[in-house]
Order: structure tokens, then sequence, then C-alpha cells
């Protein structure tokens, strides 16, 4: 599982959490020496006819549909024979719109400092607790003031409050607050930065990569009622339609992982017959459910072609399962 990839030399936001490219060569080395990289249609044959895949299967998955993927991993995955798997939410591409969860990883990639972005946050929190009618402060914090994966309790704290947290208008106006005050007021522009275009995901497809779903605004899908889901996935499907890609067996990408029985259950009826989840595992098709696999992280292999063999390449599971933030 991939999110941002960037190249070291050319990008403006060196504080944002994520791969460097001559990293992703190099675990794209140690993969190709450990694994078998196949596409999605080895996946979907394997569970659709029960086609055997190779030994040591992986799948490369890379979401929220970033202009770094076009820029950086597209002609490495051309340049190496390598297919990957993209999915891009479908308001992004045709609206022009920064996802909040974006706005909220590049107001921590540009703060000099987290614990401004904190204490800014907290701010708001007390200051607008009654027009809201938020939980005190301290109800907030005892929730989600913890350390997460891949981050520390201030971090982990912003992060959840505004991602599920706080009420959804509430929510939407702190974060377009911290936005405008740490990256940018004008988010069509920087939105044509971070995104692919319609026509490069259309480009990748034509050149043999996967364009699968990752929703349309990239909501947390649990959180809707059944009608709002099936909207959702509907709008979604749509989009795919644009690019290219079969609504027909079709591959989910949960955005922040997150799904409920209601959610598979519209799923199945539109014909999806894979869904990717952020939970830590290697997936076995012949003991998970198929709209139920699990990823490991990038973070979960090594970045170095001549690295000996970790934990899960070796088959031990050491570490516990998480969702990616």
């Amino acid at each position: 599982m991939y999110h941002y990839v960037q190249d070291r030399d050319k990008t403006n936001y060196p504080g944002l959490k994520g791969l460097w490219l001559d990293e992703f060569r190099g675990q794209l080395d140690y993969i190709k020496r450990h694994y078998t990289v196949v596409t999605a249609d080895d996946l979907i044959a394997a569970i659709k006819d029960k086609a055997k895949l190779p030994e040591n299967a992986a799948l490369l998955t890379f979401d929220d549909g970033y202009a770094d993927h076009y820029r950086n991993v597209f002609p490495v995955l051309l340049d190496l024979n390598l297919t990957g798997l993209f999915f891009p939410p479908g308001k992004t591409t045709l609206e022009s719109r920064v996802l909040d969860v974006n706005k909220i990883h590049f107001v921590l990639a540009t703060a000099n400092d987290k614990g401004s972005v904190y204490s800014d946050l907290t701010t708001m929190i007390e200051v607008e607790r009654e027009r809201y009618g938020l939980e005190d402060l301290s109800a907030y914090q005892q929730l989600y003031h913890t350390p997460g994966r891949f981050d520390g309790p201030d971090v982990a704290f912003i992060k959840s409050m505004l991602q599920k947290g706080l009420p959804a208008d509430c929510r939407t106006q702190f974060i377009d607050d911290l936005f405008q005050k740490y990256v940018t007021s004008d988010e069509a522009e920087f939105s044509s930065d971070i995104y692919m275009s319609l026509e490069q995901l259309q480009e990748m497809r034509k050149k043999g990569m996967y364009i699968g779903s990752h929703g349309y605004d990239h909501f947390w899908l649990s959180h809707l009622s059944s009608e709002q889901q099936k909207i959702e996935i509907e709008e979604s499907l749509r989009f795919l339609e644009r690019v290219g890609t079969p609504t027909t067996d079709w591959i989910m990408c949960y955005p922040y992982g997150d799904y409920n029985d209601s959610l598979l259950h519209t799923l199945r009826d539109n014909k999806c017959i894979v869904g990717l989840t952020t939970h830590t595992d290697v997936a076995n098709i012949d003991q998970h459910d198929p709209l139920l696999l699990p990823r490991l992280d990038t973070n979960d292999l090594p970045k170095d072609g001549t690295a000996p063999q970790n934990q899960w390449t070796k088959g031990d599971k050491a570490q516990p399962p998480s969702l990616f933030n």
C-alpha cells in the first residue's frame, strides 16, 4: 500500500509523510527479489475462476490519485515492466477539490511546528464549543490523544479529530481555516498540482495500469447511511466508466480502510469482486473474504533491494493490525 511517493530533489513539501522516489526504487528491487508482482486481472482470475497465483504473489496498490503517481511511479513501473493498481477518488479528478484528509496532510507537512497546529485546533474547539455543541476538550483528548502506528499523540489527535471526531460541519470549517492559514487559499490551483487528471488516468489505464474505486468523495463509508453508501458507490462507478475501467468484477479500495456490512452488501450488488482494506497482514485469497483483503504498508518492507528478508517476507506476523490515518 502506497500513498505519497516524492522526488526529494523536486518536491515543495519535504515534510510530507511518505516515500522518497529512491526508496521506492529500492523497495521495488526488494519486492522483485522475493515476490512475483501480479496484475489486477491475475487477482480477479484467481478469485473468480480459481486460477493459480504464482508463489509469493504481490500486488502494488497506490491510494488517493496523487499526481506523484503519474510523475514518479508510473514511469518506474513502465521501465521495470510492472503493473500497479491506482485508486483515485472521483471528486479530486473531476471537481478540482482538495480532500479534507489531504488538507490535513499538507497542513502538517507545511507547519514548522506540529505543536502550533495542535494548539490552534484545541483553541478552535474551546472557542466554538457552544456553537457546534462540542464535548469538553478533555473528553476528546482522552479518546484521541494517543500515539498511532506512525504518529505521535499530538498528530494522532489532529488527524482523528479532523477526520472523524468532530461533527461534519465543524470539521470542514476547522480544516479549511487551518489549510488557508498554513498552506494556501487557492484550492483549485493546489488541487491541479497534487492530483492526477482524467487524461493522465486514461493514459495509465491504456498502458496497462489498473484504475479502481476509492469512492467518489473519500468519505468514511461506515459513517454513511445505506442509501448514502449506494449513491457514493454509484458515483464512483460512473467515474470509473469515464476512465475506461470495466464496472463488472471491479476492485474497491476503502478510504481510510473503513467499511461495514451495509457497504459490503452494496458492493456485492454492484458486482465488486475485490475489496482492499488497511488491515496489516499478508492476504490469502483462500482464507480471507475477497472483499476484505489486508495489505502491508510500504513501511512494512525494506527499502533496499539488498536487505535481508524481514519478518513479513519470512511469513512471521509480529506486527498488530492497524488502520492507516
